[in-house]
Parts: structure tokens; sequence; C-alpha cells
């Protein structure tokens, strides 16, 4: 009890949440009013919302994202291209029960370090045991990396073919693989074909914008390498955009302003719409190789629980499962593995709706969807994001940034993408110096200084062994006191000056491991 009366005043820099003075609570207050006072509004918001989700706020989507991606499109984006979400991480086990197949989709390939918590979901959908991790570079994902392995998981599988070995969990048989070549899909499927989905050869998974937990940018090159390897492997590019709006100058001065708005880099998911003739292309089955997954949880409230994600017309018309003959995307009629399942559908105009959870429960987060469209429609959610939380979170960074560099950078810790002129996001990625291990640093800063960070190896993909993320740490400046994240800093300097000085206890692999009792982080 006495030793507790001594800690100092806790600090967390791992909690990767908005701080509660940003929480837009006065704008979703009179946005929900006027969209409760209006029964035009009121009464479709609270009752089943069709598949894709609110009309309006698809449309305001998509608007809005066409002013802000603007300087990178070459057309504006159309309400067909989005669909509403129960966010992003709802999205994504939404995704893989459309797009993936136990049996036909070989692997996950995650950039590494990840988002921890999206593993568990991938497993959910049976990739347990095919998690992939791709290391990055300071451009990003390593893509020579990726086609290395790429090229070396279609080789394994014609040795495994030939050799019948069948101790992996899902045999491919001599008959899979006949019909792999035949373009035959069914015969090699858990789930089957159907004519609103299809299953991909493999899934890759990233943050390209601001990363959790990296902070890293994908450069343009790299973007546009990375849907060109995703094309020629039959590969879904899933990229979590949920920090993009999130972004200022990283040096400012008294003549520049930290706000910004406009995206600094165009999606992936806009590069495949464009790039060598975009999902449309000759000889493309239309449905994309890139899903923007997308959600308010940053620029407004995670409680709000709605995002949105944004692909091609067939892509987008799969994932919500929205069946109706009048609305089928020309580009399902016309392709010849699509036109006999539509041939009944069409002929007899019939609506029929395929969905599972969308058909019995309706879209998900039906009336928040009518709040979020008064925000956007009112301005009240822009004006937010560039005179709120870009100035605030510039400042935080500029604060935390500070502190890194008169405390830590003396000791020889390092970060990546220092030289950008544009940051962003929540988090900030540390390499610390040899030999001091992560798992000891956030052990000591726990019991010594009660300051909570993430260390490397939480953000592991699951079964991955790489050893270099024991010596990196992510901090968080988005949630703690504004006050305290120098504070933080200081602190944490004191611990890694000290196992510089004791090299014995610095290498200590005993294990902290952080509770997270909710979502995000």
């Amino acid at each position: 009890m006495a030793e507790e009366e001594h800690l100092k005043p806790p600090i967390n820099l791992l909690k990767g949440w908005p701080n509660p003075n940003l929480l837009p609570v006065a704008q979703i207050k009179a946005a929900s009013a006027s969209a409760l006072s209006d029964p035009d509004i009121s009464t479709p918001g609270l009752l089943y919302g069709p598949d894709p989700g609110h009309q309006p706020l698809r449309q305001g989507i998509a608007t809005w994202l066409s002013r802000f991606y603007e300087k990178h499109m070459k057309t504006a984006i159309i309400p067909e291209r989005i669909c509403i979400t129960g966010g992003a991480s709802q999205n994504l086990a939404c995704v893989l029960q459309v797009f993936s197949d136990p049996v036909y989709t070989k692997f996950v390939w995650m950039v590494s370090p990840t988002y921890f918590r999206v593993c568990p979901i991938f497993e959910d959908n049976a990739f347990a045991g095919r998690l992939r991790s791709v290391p990055e570079d300071d451009e990003g994902i390593d893509v020579q990396f990726l086609r290395q392995r790429l090229s070396g998981v279609d080789q394994d599988t014609s040795s495994l073919i030939a050799s019948g070995d069948d101790s992996q969990p899902f045999r491919i048989s001599a008959h899979s693989h006949e019909a792999l070549g035949n373009g035959d899909t069914k015969s090699h499927t858990l789930k089957g074909s159907q004519p609103w989905r299809k299953a991909y050869r493999h899934i890759i998974y990233a943050v390209p914008t601001f990363s959790n937990p990296s902070s890293r940018t994908m450069t343009l090159r790299r973007r546009h390498e990375l849907v060109r390897i995703a094309r020629e492997y039959d590969a879904l590019v899933i990229t979590d955009d949920v920090y993009d709006q999130l972004q200022w100058p990283s040096k400012q001065n008294a003549n520049s302003s930290p706000n910004l708005e406009h995206a600094l880099l165009p999606r992936l998911v806009d590069i495949d719409r464009w790039i060598d003739g975009g999902a449309e292309r000759h000889g493309a089955d239309g449905f994309g190789n890139v899903v923007s997954n997308a959600s308010f949880s940053k620029i407004a409230a995670p409680g709000v629980r709605c995002g949105w994600a944004e692909g091609s017309e067939s892509f987008i018309w799969g994932l919500s499962k929205w069946y109706d003959s009048l609305d089928i995307p020309s580009s399902l009629t016309t392709r010849p593995v699509h036109q006999a399942g539509l041939a009944v559908v069409i002929s007899t105009n019939m609506y029929i709706n395929y969905s599972g959870s969308s058909a019995s429960g309706g879209a998900p987060s039906q009336a928040m969807s009518t709040f979020i469209t008064q925000l956007l429609s009112s301005g009240e959610l822009e004006k937010h994001i560039y005179t709120t939380l870009q100035p605030t979170y510039a400042r935080r960074y500029k604060s935390m940034m500070t502190a890194i560099e008169r405390y830590l950078l003396p000791l020889e810790v390092a970060l990546p993408q220092m030289d950008r002129d544009v940051v962003g996001g929540y988090f900030l990625w540390l390499e610390l110096p040899k030999p001091l291990n992560a798992d000891a640093i956030a052990q000591r800063a726990k019991a010594e200084e009660n300051l909570i960070i993430g260390q490397g190896p939480l953000f592991a993909v699951y079964g991955d062994e790489r050893k270099d993320l024991e010596q990196q740490v992510r901090v968080c400046f988005s949630w703690e006191a504004e006050e305290n994240l120098s504070e933080g800093i200081q602190r944490l300097a004191t611990v890694i000056r000290k196992m510089l000085r004791d090299p014995v206890s610095s290498s200590d692999s005993t294990v902290f491991r952080p509770s997270f009792p909710f979502g995000g982080c």
C-alpha cells in the first residue's frame, strides 16, 4: 500500500482513443435532434434500412470524398461505389465472409507491425495459422518481399499437389488444381460460387496512411506497385483508411496553417479505379482488387459505430448483397460467368435478397446513419475535422515530438520517415537502441514510472517470429491529457537511461502485457 501511495500519477501512451474533449457532443446532439424531428427522416431511420445503407449518407459520403480526394481523381465518386457499415472492424469481417474462402483463399498477408486487433478477425474466418507478415521499409510495404512470397506459394501449391500431401488444413486435390486452371471456382471452394461474390486467392491487409502502429505512410510508387501485384496474384487489398483526414504539416511556423483540406495521396482504391484501365479493363472480372475500409470513429466518435466501404460497383453490390434486378451493375450482367445465374432474376423481374445478416437486420447503423447525414450536409463534420481535430492533434504531435527530440534522440532512439512534410494519425513508432528489449522497457516503465506504452511484440502478426519488433515501441498522442505527453516521454527516457546503464536488466525477457477491456488501440 505504501508503494502505491508513492506512485506517480498514471500516464497512458498506449490507448489509441480520442481524448473525450475532442468528441463532438454538441454537433451530434444537434444532428440527432434534426433527424428525429423530421418524420421523413426519422421513420425510415428507425425502421429496417436497405442493405447498402441509408442512401442520403451514401450520397453525402461520395460528395465529401470527391472533394477531399479531388486532386487525385479523374471523375467524382458515385454513391454506387459506397455502402454503409457498422465500422471498420465489423466490415472487415463482412468482407471476409463474402470475398474469401477457407479452401480457395491461401493466405492473409499483413503489413508488419500490424494493428493487432485484426488478427482475431482473420482467425475467426478460418485463417488461423495462415497469417503471414510483410515487413515495411521507408516507403511502406516491402513489395519485393511480398512478390517473392506470393510466387513461392504458387510453387508450393504445385509441389503439394504433385506429392499428394494431405497434411495441410485444407487439402488441394489434383481435380481442384485442374479446375483452378480452367477458371472454375465452384468445385474448389467451400462456400461455392454466386453471382454477387468471388473468392480471392489471397488477402492483403494494410493501413497505407499514418499507419497503426508504425505511423508510416506508403509512398505513391509503392501504392501503384501493390495494386499491380494484387492483380497479378488475384489478391484483394483491404485498406484501413481511417486516418487520412487527420493530417497536418510536420513543421509549422507563424505563417502556416495546420489545416489540410485535401488528401496527401490517392488511396489504393482510387489507384485501382483508373490505373491500366481500372477494374473494368479488358479481361477483368469487374470486382477490382482493393476495398477501402473507413470509419467515422476517428473523425466523429468511436461510439457511433458507423463507417463505409468503397470499391467497384460490383464489389460494393456484392458486399451489401443488395440483389435487385433493376439495380444490377452492368459489369455483372455482361460477364459470362454470371449471366446464367442472373437470367432467371432478370427475366422474371424478381427481387431476391441473398443477404444473411443484412437480410435479417437491414442496413447496419441505420438510425445513426441519419444523424451522420445531418453532420455531413450541415458542414459540421468537416468543420470539426479542420478546426478542431487537425489543429489539436497537430499541437499534441508537436508536444510529443519536441519531447522526443529533446529526451530520446540523444539516447539513440530513432523514428521512421523523419523527413515527411505532412504527418498525421494517432501514433509514433520508436526504435530502441541495442541491446534494449521492448518488453523489459514496458515492464520497468509501468513499475517505476506508472507509464503504459505499447511494446513492439504486441503488434506482431499472429504466428510471426520477427525479432526486430522486440526493439520497438509505440506511443500515442491522441488520448492522454495534452499536458502529460511531454512528461510521459520524459519518464520513458528515464527508464531507457537506467537500462542503458544496466545491460543485464535491459535484456530482461519478462513479458508485460497490458489489458484491453474495450475496442480500439
